[in-house]
């Protein structure tokens, strides 16, 4: 029998894997506190467009009020909110499991401890989604904005246990995304968790302050000094916890951590120099929130970094100065610049 397959949160990421699984024949059931999505979804389906065939989907669609009426028979439960909205997501998602479900947690940040709080490990699975862009700009559309990464040998979803353990329900997991793109599982989760958050890291936040897309801000030379001191701040950060993280951002996290070196840094910077043809000007996940008016996830991306670091005792002063810039952002009491990246830069003394 196919899984029968729960979705808290039907934005970008929920909608994009669950329009495909739904496609695929899985039974599948999206729960969203956006009204306009659920009741686009429930009157034309799921728009999906990206580097592959179009398509559109009909999956189930409930609004939140509706939860109270789903059975406690669902087989995989997907928590795809925001960082910040995990909690309450996952408590929703819990009573809705059969005995052998599991919740998942499809988003960024380091939001896998949170959830095994609530579920339990025994019924939470990690799972770490790299180079995977996707956007919802209206009700019922979503779109991918990255080229498939299976038609360049690279898995995107990598399925793991919080203890590292290979077990049948990550390869199944692993197996049921395949439908999608390119998965494998992973004995490393929590290493691949850091690499997918120093992405995120370098990328969101600098997007999300000043208005540019990325290959604008890859274009500048200081756009590309703050993504450079960024990712190496972060992989510091990682390293010093001990993580075994693997490559992100076009190389390896060691190459990031010793971006103070000059060889190093103009190694790193030819690298991010925009080539003919790099692809769109795409604007991430944190750069949309900001352009919809909704929170960031800053506290839970570049703030969890800072305040590892300070455990760890790895200074991390650019990400407290992206950190302080995105808090009057989310406020209300600043506005993005392309000004506000070189106030970071010059506040960490860069």
């Amino acid at each position: 029998m196919s899984p029968r397959i729960l979705f808290i949160g039907a934005g970008a990421i929920g909608s994009y894997l669950g329009a495909f699984l739904s496609r695929a024949g899985h039974g599948v059931t999206l729960v969203d506190p956006w009204p306009e999505q659920v009741e686009a979804i429930r009157a034309r389906g799921i728009s999906v467009t990206g580097p592959h065939e179009p398509f559109e989907a009909r999956p189930t669609a409930l609004h939140v009020h509706e939860a109270q009426k789903l059975a406690a028979d669902f087989d995989v439960a997907f928590v795809a909110m925001k960082a910040y909205d995990t909690a309450w997501a996952t408590h929703m998602a819990l009573p809705r499991l059969g005995p052998s479900g599991y919740v998942v947690s499809a988003q960024n940040c380091w939001n896998d401890p949170g959830v095994a709080a609530i579920a339990g490990p025994e019924r939470s699975v990690g799972l770490v989604m790299s180079k995977i862009a996707v956007a919802l700009w209206e009700p019922g559309r979503v779109e991918r904005g990255a080229e498939k990464g299976s038609g360049s040998g690279h898995d995107v979803f990598r399925a793991g246990e919080h203890d590292g353990r290979i077990t049948p329900r990550v390869e199944a997991l692993a197996k049921m995304l395949s439908v999608i793109d390119g998965a494998k599982v992973t004995d490393n989760l929590w290493g691949e968790r850091w690499c997918k958050l120093c992405a995120n890291a370098m990328g969101n936040p600098v997007q999300a302050m000043s208005g540019l897309g990325s290959l604008e801000i890859a274009a500048l030379p200081r756009g590309r000094e703050i993504t450079i001191r960024l990712g190496a701040e972060s992989a510091r950060v990682g390293l010093a916890a001990g993580y075994s993280i693997p490559k992100f951002g076009g190389a390896e996290a060691k190459t990031w951590a010793s971006a103070d070196d000059k060889a190093v840094y103009t190694e790193l910077d030819a690298m991010l120099v925009p080539k003919g043809g790099s692809g769109r000007n795409w604007r991430a996940s944190m750069a949309q929130d900001v352009a919809k008016g909704r929170r960031s996830e800053i506290e839970q991306m570049n703030g969890h970094v800072v305040a590892r670091g300070i455990e760890l005792g790895v200074p991390t002063p650019l990400s407290s100065a992206v950190v302080g810039i995105m808090r009057e952002i989310d406020a209300g009491t600043r506005k993005q610049s392309p000004a506000l990246i070189e106030q970071a830069l010059k506040a960490a003394g860069a």
